[in-house]
């Protein structure tokens, strides 16, 4: 069954159609959780994790497109784990792949990502030590605003706007280097 099939069946609540959606990106959503958690729970935990993605897919049928499922899936995969570690008190350890997909099919896909990621890297570099702390502990760390705010005696309102103000710095960066919001780290 094709992608778009698969959304028709799911958003008509059919229970075939999770499963071969399961069928289609277990492997894929069971290595970004992994990613993510790099063995700091047990694999019951992400098994769990994995299994919420899937619920979380079913819950929002309507909000999945063919041609983004992959992406919507990482995305909520890595959110996911993110907030089991949160929710034990574990944080993210920060090191040059750390926040890595499985590469994807194309290898040309996988060679744009390598180079966006090697110029947020430079970006990030270029920001003061502060703030570019703030955008670490935030997205590398997945810690909350309020935890940042608190770790560094900072207002949480300031901490959201430095935030915003680095993810434009970013976003102006990559459309500099031809890079839209639709291409994927």
């Amino acid at each position: 069954m094709n992608e778009t099939k698969i959304l028709h069946q799911l958003r008509r609540g059919n229970s075939d159609a999770l499963k071969a959606l399961m069928d289609s990106y277990l492997p894929y959503v069971s290595t970004v959780v992994w990613n993510v958690l790099r063995g700091t729970l047990q694999p019951e935990d992400a098994e769990e994790v994995v299994s919420d993605v899937f619920l979380a897919a079913w819950e929002h049928a309507s909000a999945l497109e063919a041609g983004h499922v992959r992406g919507w899936l990482g995305t909520v995969a890595r959110n996911k784990a993110k907030n089991r570690l949160r929710s034990v008190g574990k944080v993210l350890l920060l090191e040059e792949d750390e926040a890595d997909v499985p590469a994807p099919d194309d290898p040309a896909d996988e060679l744009l990502r390598q180079e966006k990621r090697r110029l947020v890297r430079r970006v990030l570099d270029t920001f003061p030590e502060e703030e570019r702390a703030l955008f670490l502990r935030h997205y590398f760390y997945a810690q909350t605003v309020e935890e940042i705010a608190a770790a560094l005696s900072l207002n949480a309102s300031t901490v959201k706007t430095r935030l915003r103000r680095g993810r434009a710095k970013l976003k102006e960066a990559l459309r500099k280097e031809g890079f839209d919001e639709t291409d994927h780290v």
